[in-house]
Parts: C-alpha cells; structure tokens; sequence
C-alpha cells in the first residue's frame, strides 16, 4: 500500500511546481498527495521556508527535501 504524503510548498515557488509535475505520474497511479502552503503558517516557513519543496510522508514522518528525481521519491515511498 502505498504511504499518503504532503508536499509543503507555497504560490509562485517553480521548484514546487517542479516537484508537483514529477510526482503526477504517482498520483496517477493511486499517490495520495495533499498540497500544504506554508505561507499560511508562520511555524512552517521556519520550517520549510529554505528547503521547500518538501515531500512528507504521513505514515512515517520521513521527510525528502528538493532535489529529488522519481527514483529517488520512489526508494523513499518504498
């Protein structure tokens, strides 16, 4: 079964739309992936602010910061 995961991001941000267009073909195939904008939380831009995007998984908490490639979000889904 495959983890649900969050990609922290934010508007305006290129390599988040980077990350979201590389993770489609997953989401595709039964990814769940909900898209969190950090902008709204000022917890979250300490957090992520430099190191987004950032692909969390929900099961785990195992975070992938950017730059990420397929294979790599696929050893880190498995």
């Amino acid at each position: 079964m495959t983890p649900e995961c969050q990609l922290f991001g934010t508007l305006g941000c290129h390599l988040c739309e980077v990350a979201e267009a590389l993770l489609m073909p997953f989401v595709e195939h039964g990814l769940l992936v909900e898209l969190i904008d950090i902008a709204e939380d000022e917890a979250m831009v300490e957090r992520y602010g430099l190191r987004i995007p950032v692909l969390r998984r929900e099961d785990t908490g195992a975070e992938l910061d950017w730059p990420f490639d397929a294979e790599q979000v696929v050893v880190f889904l498995s």
